[in-house]
C-alpha cells in the first residue's frame, strides 16, 4: 500500500459505500474498506473515527445553505433567501458529478434503521442552523422557525426525488419548485 495518496478521503467513501451496496452495512468492517480504497487500516482513522463517520462525518449541507441565505438581497421573504440557499446546494453539493455518490449513499441509508436515524438527527441540526441564519437576517423567531422547517421539508423532498430520479435535474430548480409545491401546501392548510 502507497503511504501517501492524494483524496484518501475520498477514496474510502466510495470503497465503503460499494462495500455497504455489496455486503451490506454491517458485514461491513473499517479493514474491508480500507484494503478496498488500496489504504492502511490507520489511514481509515485519521479520517474517520468510525465506518458510520464515512455517511455522516462532514457536513457538505450547513454551508452552502446559511451562505446562501445570508447573501440574500435583504428585501428577500425568509422562503426567498431559504431558496438561494437551495441554489447553492445545486451549485456545490448536488451537482450532475456527484449524482451516483449521493444516490448510493441514500440506498444504504434507506436499507438500515440506524443509519435512518442518524440521517434524522442530522436534519434536526440542519434545520436549527436555517432557523440562526434567518434569525440573523432579522426575521422573527417564530417566522425564522416555521420557514427553516418548510425550507428542510423542501430540501428532504427534493433530495430523495434528485436522488431517485437519476439526477438529470439541476437540483437547485428541483429544490425551487418544490419549495413552491411546500408552500402551497402550508397556504392551503
Amino acid at each position: 500500500m502507497a503511504r501517501w495518496e492524494p483524496n484518501a478521503a475520498q477514496r474510502l467513501a466510495v470503497a465503503a459505500l460499494e462495500l455497504f451496496d455489496e455486503r451490506g452495512y454491517d458485514h461491513t468492517t473499517v479493514l474491508d474498506i480500507a484494503q478496498r480504497a488500496g489504504l492502511a487500516k490507520s489511514t481509515f482513522f485519521r479520517h474517520f473515527q468510525e465506518k458510520r463517520e464515512v455517511l455522516f462525518g462532514e457536513d457538505p449541507l450547513t454551508g452552502p445553505l446559511v451562505a446562501g441565505i445570508t447573501a440574500a438581497p435583504a428585501a428577500a421573504t425568509p422562503l426567498e433567501a431559504v431558496a438561494q440557499g437551495l441554489d447553492a446546494l445545486g451549485q456545490e453539493v448536488f451537482t450532475p458529478a456527484r449524482h451516483p455518490f449521493v444516490a448510493r449513499r441514500r440506498s444504504v441509508i434507506d436499507a438500515h434503521d440506524d443509519l435512518q436515524e442518524r440521517e434524522a438527527l442530522k436534519g434536526l441540526h440542519l434545520t436549527a442552523s436555517l432557523t440562526r441564519a434567518l434569525t440573523d437576517r432579522g426575521v422573527a423567531a417564530l417566522t425564522a422557525e416555521v420557514a427553516a422547517q418548510l425550507g428542510a421539508l423542501a430540501l428532504k423532498t427534493a433530495y430523495e426525488r434528485w436522488s431517485g430520479a437519476g439526477g438529470t435535474e439541476e437540483f437547485g430548480a428541483l429544490a425551487r419548485r418544490v419549495l413552491g409545491e411546500v408552500e402551497a401546501a402550508a397556504s392551503g392548510l
